[in-house]
């Protein structure tokens, strides 16, 4: 009986230190994953700034071409940083996935 007592003790004991290893694996895994986040958090947000920035550059252009430019000059202005600024939507989009 006392045997059997040790060997259930002995498997307890095993089983507690799997589970404590297991444990501090996660908790590692786990804050790794939150400074992951953290820098992807960052990342939109200079991104958001970027964007941001080149809307206000695109408006500022657009009224500054439309004072003296031909209209063919502003529709061809107007896609370039149309093209631009979904280019920096995507990039927000890939980053938040």
């Amino acid at each position: 009986m006392a045997e059997k007592n040790k060997n259930l003790l002995s498997t307890f004991e095993s089983r507690l230190r799997q589970l404590i290893h297991l444990y501090e694996e996660l908790q590692k895994e786990n804050e790794s994953l939150k400074q992951l986040l953290v820098k992807k958090d960052e990342e939109v947000s200079m991104l958001a700034d970027s964007k941001k920035d080149l809307e206000a550059m695109y408006t500022n252009l657009r009224i500054a071409k439309t004072i003296g430019i031909h209209d063919q000059d502003i529709t061809e202005t107007r896609k370039r940083l149309s093209k631009l600024v979904r280019e920096v939507d995507r990039c927000i989009a890939l980053l938040n996935e």
